[in-house]
């Protein structure tokens, strides 16, 4: 159940409010309603999970709201006017955001069409790996875009959308997020999330683009299994504090949007200038693994559409579209 007209409305008064008896006559004339329908609404906000105190001849008092990645909670204090704005779909548990927000685009869903979810059960990376997360842990969600650009320019979205969500962590948690081609933001060189782009065309355009974020927030060191103990981690984990996830993913949609007018308006040159700034991979000596095979080189540059450019060890220049990159010289150039 999600919440709409005055019934949202009425939510958004108690959360401006929250910590304060806000009276039911002040209610009712506020939003034009009579005493009974702010009962009717109040109870089937407390169903979503509020905590909502009432008491003759105070009122309502809003103390707490539930941990959940809701479109009201969202809508509340999000800054964006496109990212998020334009539909929140909310989901206690799917498949993979990455789906349903495919689904949605394919039934015509405007751009910042947002679908987030609490828990995925086929929640998917690059290549279809895995990316599961436990309830009320990670930041699982993906949005809907129609961008106007050459189909052969989409991997800027998954470079633009890795800037915005380092950006929104430095600036947010404090944690010195960096970025690995293509599609990874690290910590210490863990991973605390992963980016998954999916492109449809009609003809030579592009009809829309889900680009969906893997992020773990409040997961505990101890609750990732062994055998990826050491590749992974999370903003707690980095930090030694839990942290709102309401607050972070509006932080990140807020810097999604920002980019992605600098994108669609200036072009890419300032996003790739960034893009560098936030990850260590320029000049390194790497081993790309792709669909039919391996090559080592040395990074000589991301060129303007997003393409990794890497000279082999035989003197060959290449551009990788996309691969799993290993770096050789882990300790720096």
């Amino acid at each position: 159940m999600t919440l709409s007209g005055k019934r949202q409305d009425l939510l958004s008064t108690l959360r401006s409010r929250t910590g304060h008896w806000v009276s039911g006559e002040e209610l009712s004339g506020e939003l034009g309603i009579s005493r009974a329908a702010i009962s009717k609404h109040i109870s089937a906000i407390k169903g979503l999970g509020y905590a909502i105190s009432s008491a003759p001849g105070k009122g309502y008092l809003l103390t707490e709201a539930p941990d959940l990645l809701l479109a009201e909670e969202i809508l509340f204090g999000l800054g964006t006017s496109v990212m998020g704005k334009n539909g929140i779909v909310h989901h206690h548990l799917t498949d993979s955001t990455n789906t349903r927000a495919r689904e949605l685009a394919r039934d015509g869903a405007p751009e910042g069409t947002l679908v987030v979810a609490e828990s995925q059960s086929a929640g998917r990376g690059r290549k279809g790996r895995s990316w599961l997360a436990r309830p009320g842990e990670g930041l699982l969600f993906s949005l809907v875009l129609r961008p106007d650009m050459d189909p052969s320019r989409a991997a800027l979205i998954t470079l633009m959308t890795a800037v915005s969500v380092a950006e929104a962590l430095i600036r947010e948690t404090g944690i010195d997020a960096r970025i690995k081609w293509p599609n990874d933001i690290l910590v210490g060189g863990r991973k605390l999330a992963g980016i998954l782009t999916e492109m449809s065309m009609e003809l030579d355009a592009v009809d829309y683009v889900i680009t969906g974020l893997g992020l773990n927030v409040n997961t505990p060191t101890e609750a990732f299994s062994p055998d990826i103990r050491d590749i992974a981690t999370s903003v707690m984990a980095e930090s030694s504090a839990p942290f709102s996830r309401v607050a972070l993913l509006q932080a990140i949609l807020s810097s999604f949007e920002t980019h992605y007018h600098t994108l669609a308006t200036q072009g890419p040159e300032s996003i790739l200038t960034r893009w560098k700034e936030l990850s260590d991979i320029v000049g390194r000596r790497v081993r790309v693994s792709m669909m039919r095979e391996e090559i080592e080189g040395r990074v000589t540059d991301i060129d303007a559409d997003g393409v990794l450019l890497v000279t082999t060890d035989a003197g060959e220049a290449l551009r990788i579209l996309s691969g799993d990159v290993t770096y050789l010289d882990p300790s720096g150039h």
